[in-house]
């Protein structure tokens, strides 16, 4: 075991298994990060149409409860932020968010005065959408954070760390927002 060859090979072997491993996690590391950029790019779309079905319900509210509405959805559809993704803004976005959402439970809290408005064949088809597109958000946004906790978890490893394997690969963030489902709009629609 002492012949120079030999140890050379035990080198060679081991620096092409570290190679290997690291390579390794270098590949999932970057499959996780495109995870997160695609439930980052779901959870944007879910959220831009539950503000587009949100505003179109608003208008065909009677008076006293439509422009409320209409106000947090056009605040979370603010041309200003117009093709600029929701990982692009700051916490401030997931507040206008979660201003939607509680104006929508307002809007919603009766299973009466909804159930009354369900009679108009044009509001229920809106409201089925609205509640959708509601539950939708609440998923992408469930699936994102859980995209996001896998990829943390991996690169708070040590070796990817060391080996500094996500490069300039910004911190993945989750996303804190209210998002449930007016139970009024739940109940009706069966989810």
């Amino acid at each position: 075991m002492n012949h120079p060859l030999t140890w050379g090979l035990l080198a060679l072997a081991v620096a092409l298994a570290v190679g290997w491993y690291l390579s390794y996690l270098a590949g999932r590391l970057d499959r996780l990060h495109h995870r997160v950029e695609a439930s980052w790019a779901a959870l944007d779309a879910q959220l831009a149409r539950r503000a587009a079905v949100a505003r179109e319900v608003a208008h065909r509210l009677p008076a006293e409860r439509g422009p409320p509405l209409l106000a947090a959805a056009a605040a979370a559809t603010d041309p200003v932020d117009a093709g600029e993704p929701l990982r692009g803004r700051d916490s401030l976005s997931e507040q206008v968010e979660s201003a939607l959402t509680r104006c929508l439970q307002a809007t919603f809290a009766d299973p009466d005065t909804v159930h009354a408005w369900r009679l108009d064949p044009q509001i229920d088809g809106l409201l089925v959408d609205l509640a959708s597109a509601a539950r939708r958000a609440q998923l992408a946004r469930r699936f994102h954070n859980d995209a996001v906790a896998h990829a943390q978890r991996m690169r708070r490893k040590r070796v990817v760390r060391w080996a500094r394997l996500a490069g300039r690969a910004a911190w993945p963030r989750m996303v804190e927002l209210d998002d449930e489902v007016p139970a009024a709009l739940a109940v009706e629609t069966g989810q």
